[in-house]
């Protein structure tokens, strides 16, 4: 029985850097889709009966002025708000029921505008949180480090390893988060959410507070990911000029709904966006 448990714990989410390595096909196929999506706050409407398709290795960007939804919208597809009507599928699952952390497991995991990391902890201690939900081993076992705790120990650390030479974190391994850059915090934030290895990753505002040479270098760890690894990434952001120069199709929101989409070229040129963004 223990056996079992142990093979389903660590077969499956990773197979040292050769599961990593193997790279999804692109697919026109819808990988995730919100349908219908309302959400309100009292009688205020938030997202406004929006869909959207989000297809297998492609990096979408959902834009828009403040206050257009769209992280209302990230936070409906995670498992944090629940809609007041619609649902989200995921590789064709109905998933809108499930709480965010089995979301997690199935191979859906985010990042936050705002730090959740714990700034007091090390960097290699916050990234190996987010094999938590993995974790199926009783308190007695973990403090005294064993039988199936000690494997998932040398389990995730293992993971932890590879994410961290993935983004080229080697040298703050060891930092305290808090004493970290914030573009540098926002690395271990992404790092957190890949050692799960998921297929898709949501990013709420990666950019914000960041200057002009951090949000080069994330982007540059954003598109290493997406193209060496194949990982689908869905990609909230209020920075027009960042999204245009990595995103493979853009989605504009304003007022709760989708006023456009299409690819870069398309989307910056559009009146309704250049309205929403800059006025009339």
């Amino acid at each position: 029985m223990q056996e079992a448990a142990l093979r389903w714990m660590f077969d499956g989410i990773w197979d040292k850097s050769e599961h990593y390595a193997k790279k999804p096909k692109r697919s026109e196929k819808p990988i995730l889709r919100a349908e219908n999506i309302t959400v309100k706050f009292g009688e205020i409407v938030a997202v406004d009966n929006v869909t959207v398709e989000v297809k297998q290795g492609e990096l979408l960007a959902i834009i828009g002025p403040n206050g257009a939804g769209k992280t209302s919208l990230l936070n409906v597809i995670s498992g944090f708000y629940k809609p007041v009507t619609g649902r989200v599928l995921f590789k064709g699952r109905d998933i809108s029921k499930l709480p965010s952390h089995k979301r997690v497991e199935l191979g859906l995991s985010r990042t936050f505008q705002h730090s959740q990391l714990f700034l007091g902890m090390t960097v290699l201690d916050n990234i190996i949180v987010g094999l938590f939900p993995w974790r199926k081993t009783s308190t007695l076992k973990a403090a005294f480090w064993l039988g199936a705790a000690k494997k998932w120990e040398e389990w995730a650390r293992e993971g932890v390893e590879y994410v961290i030479d993935l983004l080229e974190l080697h040298e703050y391994r060891y930092r305290i988060v808090g004493s970290l850059s914030p573009g540098l915090q926002k690395r271990v934030d992404l790092a957190r959410a890949l050692v799960q290895n998921p297929e898709v990753v949501l990013m709420d505002e990666p950019m914000a507070g960041l200057t002009r040479e951090e949000k080069e270098d994330l982007a540059r760890a954003i598109i290493e990911v997406h193209e060496t690894r194949g990982t689908t990434f869905v990609m909230v952001e209020h920075d027009l000029e960042v999204v245009t120069d990595i995103a493979d199709r853009i989605v504009v929101m304003d007022s709760g709904r989708v006023i456009a989409e299409g690819v870069p070229e398309e989307v910056v040129h559009n009146p309704r966006v250049i309205h929403a963004y800059v006025g009339g």
